[in-house]
């Protein structure tokens, strides 16, 4: 977990202007393989209970911003429970 607040400030730092292929990739690294994918949505599982799950989608090769700051709380909330 040592590169996920970097991860999480070029996130942050314009949610409108990211890849989803660089968002698929740190959701990857963090959450594991997406238990769905193939269809136009990924859906990776989390860790903790209640909303068991982070979902985005390839929207002409970007990520919706809704959901790139969804991811960023999602790590937020790994790094607090699970980080160092």
């Amino acid at each position: 977990m040592q590169h996920i607040g970097r991860a999480m400030e070029e996130l942050r730092r314009n949610p409108r202007s990211v890849r989803f292929a660089y968002l698929a990739r740190i959701c990857d690294q963090y959450f594991g393989e997406p238990r769905q994918q193939g269809t136009s949505h990924r859906v990776y599982r989390t860790p903790w209970p209640g909303d068991p799950r982070v979902n985005i989608q390839n929207d002409r090769g970007m990520a919706k911003p809704y959901q790139v700051r969804q991811v960023v709380r999602a790590l937020e909330k790994l790094l607090e429970e699970y980080g160092n």
